[in-house]
């Protein structure tokens, strides 16, 4: 009798703490902070939480996890600037840019980016925070976010979610909700996106200003992928890729001593002359480029990236990316240089091959950002679930299909005088790399009468260029300072 009390005891004692394993729907915990941003004291508002995606009945088919930095020690909140913020994947929470670029607490990283234990966050002295507001949205699938069973248990369609249009289409209704839940539509407005963000904040700005009637007055596009170069493997995008190249072999110190000797600033412009105006006419010729054309192309591709013109010859003079982060130093330390900021080595089993076994720089970052991040939302912003937090959830297939986000972009800035884009690109970013970002910014108005409302800023560093100190405090400047100018209270919008 009283091991069947035991028992009954122990059954009972586990069904009265045992919780089932989901994100709440809908729900909010704010705490208060303080820090030092620019010398200046700034006192601010953290709410983290879930809101709701709703289908057309109105009934919730997914939840977005997202953090809301709102200072709180300003007068004149209705004119205060709010920036909503986006990684990319497609796949990757919104956890990179959150904890390392604009937000007001940072990894606990070196100077130059690498991870320093005990893994942990500090203040970030250098965040926007002091011009605006911000929210990190993790879309479906990252972060804490997660789609919703109905009544009856069954999940939504998946596809109405992962895509580029499905995409743009869902996040921007759930931001005209947030945006009426937190009074903010008096409030100017930016949306930035990093990496397939950039393709994400391009499409948004369509869907935005066509179906929600939010007007934006900047987007912001950090280390920007573009698909319509990406996945093209035509002369353009080979000769994109060249100035990068350079870059990656300066930063090494293996360039030609001619060049080596010089400041990178100083010899890009002479890539980038070579790779638009010689190389893509040349590899438009395909196999009928003449003979010694093709030899003396070879000789300058190796003159600027240090790869023995022999082995561009045997590649048809367009090498890949990958192949250059293999090659470059096989023969000087037979280490890799990593994909996303070639500044980071790897280690290969072997030498020899045409790409690297992994990314070195990616899993620096996951081994940092991830305990900071899961330490950062539960003990500083008092966020606490059982639920996983996806730094890379479940995405694929992802719907690539009727691409149009450039022609989004377009036409939102000719429909709004106010709309100025930005593109910031770290020149050693060997995955969406920084001549592509120019290309993009170029491609988006064909016309040329909206250029003076776009503006490139490079920076000595790779895809995430906010990990390097310089680059932290000189990027945030620079959206800073893009913020304040496209300040256009009480001017018309009018051309």
């Amino acid at each position: 009798m009283q091991v069947r009390l035991l028992l009954l005891f122990v059954f009972f004692s586990f069904a009265t703490f045992a919780q089932e394993r989901k994100i709440p729907v809908d729900t909010t915990v704010v705490t208060q902070h303080k820090t030092t941003i620019k010398g200046q004291s700034v006192t601010y508002s953290a709410t983290t939480g879930t809101q709701p995606v709703w289908d057309n009945m109105g009934q919730p088919i997914a939840t977005l996890f997202y953090t809301y930095y709102k200072r709180t020690d300003v007068s004149n909140f209705e004119d205060r600037p709010i920036l909503f913020s986006f990684n990319g994947g497609p796949g990757s929470a919104s956890v990179w840019m959150h904890v390392a670029y604009t937000g007001p607490m940072i990894l606990n990283i070196d100077e130059e980016g690498y991870p320093v234990q005990p893994y942990g966050v500090k203040q970030n002295p250098y965040s926007i925070l002091d011009v605006a507001d911000i929210v990190f949205i993790n879309p479906v699938n990252t972060g804490y976010s997660r789609m919703v069973a109905d009544a009856e248990g069954e999940y939504p369609d998946r596809d109405q979610f992962f895509g580029v249009n499905e995409d743009a289409e869902y996040l921007a209704e759930w931001m005209n909700t947030f945006v009426s839940r937190n009074n903010r539509w008096q409030s100017p407005k930016y949306i930035v996106g990093e990496s397939y963000g950039g393709t994400r904040v391009m499409g948004l700005a369509g869907q935005l200003q066509s179906n929600q009637w939010m007007y934006l007055n900047g987007v912001i596009l950090v280390s920007p992928a573009d698909y319509e170069v990406l996945r093209q493997d035509t002369p353009v995008g080979a000769a994109l890729n060249v100035p990068y190249f350079t870059a990656a072999a300066w930063h090494h110190k293996v360039l030609d001593p001619k060049l080596q000797q010089q400041d990178l600033l100083d010899i890009l412009p002479e890539v980038e002359d070579y790779a638009v105006n010689t190389l893509i006419p040349a590899l438009a010729k395909g196999g009928f480029l003449p003979e010694a054309e093709r030899q003396a192309i070879a000789e300058k591709l190796e003159y600027y990236t240090s790869v023995d013109s022999k082995l561009l010859l045997q590649q048809n003079l367009r090498m890949s990316n990958a192949f250059f982060w293999k090659e470059l130093l096989r023969d000087e330390t037979g280490q890799t240089i990593g994909r996303l900021d070639s500044r980071y080595l790897g280690i290969d089993r072997v030498e020899v091959g045409t790409r690297p076994d992994y990314s070195p720089e990616l899993t620096s970052w996951l081994h940092s950002f991830t305990p900071a991040i899961n330490f950062y939302l539960r003990e500083h912003l008092n966020f606490k679930t059982d639920v996983k937090y996806n730094m890379f959830g479940s995405v694929r297939p992802w719907n690539f299909e009727n691409n149009e986000v450039r022609e989004d972009l377009r036409q939102a800035m000719a429909a709004n005088p106010y709309l100025k884009v930005l593109v910031q690109s770290g020149y050693y970013d060997g995955a969406t790399t920084y001549f592509q970002g120019k290309y993009t910014m170029w491609q988006i108005d064909p016309s040329g009468k909206m250029k003076d409302r776009m503006y490139f800023r490079g920076y000595r560093s790779g895809h995430m260029m906010y990990l390097r100190k310089e680059d932290l405090e000189k990027a945030n400047d620079d959206i800073r300072e893009f913020i304040q100018n496209a300040d256009s209270k009480n001017q018309p919008a009018k051309y």
